[in-house]
């Protein structure tokens, strides 16, 4: 009985000290995969053309059971008066969201998609003032988002 309590420390201890051990090389830590988990790369759009828009892509991505869409860093906000992002779904339903330039220098250069949105097929940056279409992007099929 006595050997089976120290087997038992002993295989215990083992357990809590390779829990706590630093990963080898290649390896990431629990805490690390878990947030890559969370976080999922869903899609890429082409590059945005348009009257103003030209150059830059958008990404879909999931996160915590959210879709995100997120502009990458080469993308130019353009200078018009009310610069939005507007998605177009697969059946071509068109949904104008947050504004891309805020209060102060601020930008919305990653947004969370709202849940009624059930599919993306385009990414537009749309011009409220003027109500024009400055660039879009697509992707190479519509995106249903399954939440």
């Amino acid at each position: 009985m006595k050997n089976l309590t120290l087997l038992t420390a002993l295989a215990a201890t083992l357990i809590a000290t390779a829990a706590h051990a630093a990963p080898t090389q290649g390896q990431m830590p629990m805490q690390e995969d878990m947030k890559m988990s969370k976080m999922m790369d869903v899609a890429k759009t082409s590059a945005f053309k348009g009257v103003e828009v030209n150059g830059g892509t958008a990404m879909l991505y999931k996160k915590d059971g959210h879709f995100f869409l997120k502009v990458s860093d080469d993308f130019k906000i353009p200078g018009s008066p009310a610069p939005h992002w507007q998605v177009v779904d697969a059946n071509g339903a068109v949904y104008l969201l947050q504004r891309f330039t805020i209060v102060g220098d601020k930008t919305n250069r990653d947004i969370m998609l709202p849940k009624y949105i059930q599919s993306v097929a385009k990414v537009q940056v749309w011009c409220s003032f003027a109500e024009v279409n400055l660039g879009e992007a697509t992707f190479a099929k519509p995106i249903k988002l399954m939440r």
